[in-house]
């Protein structure tokens, strides 16, 4: 690790499980995973679905062990960024443009880009300059996102609140407000730089905390939900780019 770049912690290798767990949930289910959107009708699509989840897999396996870690993030970030961001959800985009769900779901790709982005430059025998902002480029990225996610909690309050445990006071409407609110901070502080790393960290414990007040209840209600899986999958995979994010926020050691 050169000197001025900080050291990648924890948050790479939950990142890798994440794309792991996606990877898992497409080769189950023989189809590309929602937010990657390829017409129903195109040529050889479920072999393309395959060869996509297989695809993940090696290259999350690859972000896991440090020695790998560089060309897998690297090619997850091109297949993210320009495959699934640009020619898949860039199409849905540009005919749904009145729709802010269509945002929301390019901003869940766009995030594993983003997270992918940050560990390749961490990881990457590249110039320190060109390191930092390519990071950079990764963390603005990951704060628009976060922006997106926050107002879709606006936009579709109907479906977000009663996703919050009824039991957990002051009331569902509230904390379908307040983790809108916490969002869109998260990504400004990211943004601007204005206490960035803890915005990052305490993003990463709200995903976190997702999982066994949301997303597992879910899955352990319904397990033969392929949506469900996903909605776990899709968690833990911003769990990781989100801890990523905080991780790239910390002071370089020197």
């Amino acid at each position: 690790m050169e000197a001025g770049r900080p050291t990648p912690g924890f948050g790479r290798p939950v990142f890798a499980l994440g794309v792991i767990a996606l990877a898992a949930v497409g080769l189950a289910l023989g189809d590309f995973l929602p937010g990657q959107a390829v017409p129903k009708a195109f040529p050889d699509r479920t072999a393309l679905a395959y060869a996509a989840a297989a695809f993940m897999l090696v290259t999350g396996a690859a972000v896991a062990w440090r020695r790998t870690a560089a060309w897998g993030a690297a090619a997850l970030a091109a297949y993210y960024g320009l495959v699934v961001v640009l020619l898949m959800d860039g199409r849905v985009v540009l005919r749904h443009y009145a729709e802010f769900l269509a945002y929301s779901n390019a901003a869940e790709q766009l995030a594993i880009a983003a997270a992918a982005l940050i560990v390749y430059a961490a990881t990457a025998r590249i110039d320190a300059v060109l390191a930092a902002r390519l990071t950079r480029a990764g963390q603005a990225a990951f704060g628009v996102c976060a922006v997106l996610f926050g107002g879709a909690h606006f936009a579709y309050m109907n479906l977000t609140a009663p996703l919050v445990p009824a039991w957990l006071p002051p009331g569902q409407l509230f904390w379908g407000y307040a983790t809108g609110v916490a969002h869109i901070a998260a990504g400004l502080a990211i943004l601007t730089g204005v206490r960035a790393r803890l915005a990052a960290i305490l993003l990463t414990v709200m995903y976190a905390a997702f999982t066994p007040l949301v997303h597992l209840p879910m899955l352990l209600a319904d397990p033969s939900n392929h949506g469900v899986w996903s909605e776990n999958a899709v968690n833990l995979v911003l769990v990781g780019a989100a801890w990523v994010v905080a991780d790239s926020l910390a002071r370089p050691k020197s």
